[in-house]
């Protein structure tokens, strides 16, 4: 028998994460650009950060036809967030400063690569990262650097970094459950035996 999915977190209805996320207004816009392959993905976290933030929008798609629209949304400027040579850390915005809009690739990085290939619009917008020294609480997938975040811990920081002192920390709470649960289903022990570094 199929398992019924909460139509809103699509986690299984016994599993809603709906109750722990929260509605929060950034002055930021972040637009989640999620490669199919991510839909289905158990901890899909670019999901989690666009129903918490009032101010977001997730396109799942490869082309995005749409992107010039989508791009010149008027009272912002639009900045990728994904490294590469030319890429600023960001800064708390002064007063003065138009907010951003924060377009954040959601695949892994061979997709997200691939997504900015597909979509030169994409490839072309100027680039911000994150300040060195995020730490995921993501200790599930074995991340390729100790700089890898999952899209929504990305988010939370960036949005913490621009929009200094408000805290997002509530947008980690489905996901917190959400590996907790996963923790809890793969069995304590395998988790420490599997994940933990002695």
């Amino acid at each position: 028998m199929p398992r019924i999915q909460c139509p809103r977190c699509l986690r299984p209805q016994s599993h809603c994460l709906c109750p722990l996320i929260p509605s929060l207004d950034s002055r930021t816009r972040v637009l989640l650009l999620q490669h199919p392959s991510e839909v289905n993905h158990a901890l899909n976290t670019a999901r989690l950060a666009a129903l918490g933030l009032k101010n977001a929008e997730l396109i799942v798609g490869e082309v995005f036809e749409d992107l010039p629209r989508l791009l010149s949304q008027t009272g912002y400027q639009a900045r990728l967030l994904f490294p590469g040579e030319d890429a600023h850390p960001m800064q708390a915005y002064t007063a003065s400063d138009e907010p951003l809009l924060l377009v954040v690739p959601d695949g892994t990085w061979r997709k997200a690569r691939k997504m900015l290939h597909l979509n030169p619009l994409l490839a072309a917008l100027p680039r911000v990262t994150l300040a060195e020294g995020g730490v995921s609480r993501y200790r599930l997938r074995k991340a390729p650097g100790p700089g890898a975040l999952s899209t929504v811990e990305a988010i939370v920081q960036a949005l913490e970094t621009l929009e200094a002192p408000t805290s997002f920390a509530p947008l980690l709470k489905p996901f917190e459950a959400l590996i907790e649960g996963q923790i809890a289903a793969m069995g304590e022990e395998t988790f420490l035996r599997n994940h933990t570094h002695q």
